[in-house]
């Protein structure tokens, strides 16, 4: 699913209807002449299609619908994320944005799962990353660990006693973490004092 999107640039921070006079193509162009003025691109990118995602509104949602902008080349593509990655702070007439890759449903959610040890990680420093779909790498004792899932984490982390101690919270698994919040639960409820006869 996600090789369909390989084109693909997710805007994410624009205010609803800012594309709407020009289209998707020229709020992407002014992003690139603001942040990116020497990114070389001869001529406009080719923008095959722009599209506020998802594509219904939910008036409940308090943060406009991100722009997903699909490009003729990946190639394109590629030139304005090592640009991203160079900038870390990107606006779009003066106001914060984000440029994101756009990945499925599955894969954002695989990516997530890592959320709580990458803020672990990037508290102590250790330069963390999530590398596609959803492997976690971080610089760990001059070299780069790369993790497929949080088991091999976990194994990797038993013989490392000062990065347990920094991913102890991070890295209980998922059943103890529930088991927690049951127990919490459970005695925060209010006891029953009705009597019986």
């Amino acid at each position: 699913m996600d090789s369909m999107r390989s084109e693909n640039i997710r805007i994410i921070g624009i205010p609803e209807n800012m594309e709407k006079e020009n289209g998707a193509e020229s709020v992407l162009n002014g992003i690139i002449e603001e942040n990116f003025p020497n990114l070389g691109i001869d001529g406009e990118m080719c923008v095959e299609e722009g599209f506020r995602s998802p594509r219904f509104v939910n008036v409940k949602r308090a943060t406009p619908q991100h722009i997903v902008v699909k490009l003729a080349k990946r190639n394109d593509k590629e030139r304005i994320f090592r640009e991203v990655r160079k900038k870390k702070r990107i606006t779009y007439k003066g106001a914060p944005i984000r440029l994101s890759a756009d990945f499925s449903t599955e894969t954002l959610q695989a990516r997530r799962e890592w959320s709580d040890i990458f803020k672990a990680l990037k508290d102590k420093n250790l330069q963390p990353r999530i590398l596609y779909p959803a492997r976690i790498s971080f610089r760990y004792e001059g070299e780069i660990k790369s993790f497929p899932d949080k088991q091999k984490l976990r194994e990797f982390v038993t013989k490392s006693p000062p990065l347990q101690e920094i991913l102890k919270k991070a890295l209980i698994p998922e059943k103890r973490k529930r088991e927690k919040g049951d127990t919490i639960h459970r005695l925060g409820r209010p006891m029953d004092r009705t009597r019986t006869g």
